[in-house]
């Protein structure tokens, strides 16, 4: 039976200020860093502010954990979700990575162009649910959800971000089941991590993971700081190479650890692109790339390559892509920073 929540909660008036979209629009859930960097020398697109590590006023819940029904007020207006979610389908970036972390394996997700519903990170983390994970339904691309397929699911929680902005595609996933909406981007990642937490009942979890994270994010930092070298985030993809700057969400570990970035990476944009050409503005200290394809000699056959300080020292990494540069979630995080550690021990 269809859930009629969101019709309820989310009024017209909460959606008068979104301009209605194609399903094209949904492009921009696919990658926090997708559509938020700019080309060589053009203007930031991102805002240089810190990732928020607390929700905005009056979002989430004041109900205790465990306690349902509950409404949560999300970046699309508010939902009531009457009780614990189980059955969760998951459409954004990053958003599988928070559902795992706080325990529940979704039954849907929607896969991305760039990437698998269930990236590798995760599979590895979460061995012991491996058939957990394999039995997950796929519900089309996050750039176009199957209502169908998510409504033969029959969730009971639905999870996208903001920068889906066609209310007819959210309108529609509102008759299936509750929805909460997060903000989505890199950037935001822990906000996101802690609504999410808000709508499953399980805040105190949540924060006790980013506590965890913070702690050795900090020890990340005192480590490389005794070193004082630069750390540098490179990737590329079929038709774009590059840097990943400090409004992204590799970019809001490096703030986190206080790790010393290069200055071609020391601006406030999610990332900046670049040509072969430009290769040399990957360079620093320690260099972690990946390749979108795996093959990672669209960036080592580059004639620049063996011209930069991290590769002649040994220093150049190649790392999950899922990770570092398409997800943005608790346990991506993590990754991150062990990643790091482990290169600097």
């Amino acid at each position: 039976m269809a859930n009629t929540n969101i019709s309820r909660n989310i009024t017209r008036r909460s959606f008068g200020a979104l301009a209605l979209g194609s399903f094209g629009a949904l492009a921009l859930a696919a990658c926090g860093a997708s559509n938020s960097s700019s080309t060589s020398g053009a203007s930031a697109s991102t805002s240089s502010k810190p990732a928020p590590s607390a929700l905005p006023d009056g979002m989430g819940t004041t109900v205790a954990d465990g306690v349902f029904p509950r409404t949560v007020k999300h970046f699309k207006g508010e939902t009531t979700i009457e009780s614990e979610p189980k059955k969760i389908v998951v459409i954004s970036t990053g958003q599988i990575d928070d559902v795992l972390a706080l325990g529940v394996v979704p039954v849907g997700v929607a896969d991305a162009k760039e990437a698998d519903g269930v990236p590798s990170y995760l599979k590895t983390k979460y061995a012991d649910k491996a058939s957990e994970l394999d039995a997950i339904t796929k519900v089309g691309k996050r750039t176009a959800p199957s209502i169908e397929a998510i409504t033969n699911l029959k969730p009971d929680l639905i999870l996208i971000n903001s920068t889906a902005k066609d209310e007819a595609i959210y309108e529609s996933l509102g008759k299936v089941a509750p929805v909460v909406v997060t903000e989505g981007q890199g950037l935001n990642w822990k906000q996101d991590f802690l609504l999410i937490a808000h709508a499953m009942g399980a805040v105190e979890k949540a924060e006790q993971l980013l506590k965890d994270y913070e702690t050795s994010a900090k020890k990340l930092g005192e480590m490389a700081n005794a070193k004082g070298k630069t750390f540098s985030f490179l990737y590329a993809s079929a038709d774009r190479t590059r840097i990943f700057a400090k409004s992204s969400f590799t970019g809001s570990i490096t703030t986190d650890a206080g790790l010393d970035r290069p200055a071609s990476q020391q601006v406030a944009k999610t990332s900046v692109d670049i040509s072969a050409e430009q290769l040399d503005q990957a360079d620093g200290d320690y260099l972690f790339y990946a390749v979108q394809s795996g093959d990672e000699s669209k960036l080592t056959g580059e004639a620049l390559w063996p011209t930069l300080k991290a590769v002649t020292e040994n220093h150049a990494y190649s790392v999950d892509a899922d990770a570092f540069y398409m997800n943005a979630g608790i346990t991506a995080a993590q990754v991150v920073v062990d990643k790091i550690a482990e290169v600097l021990k």
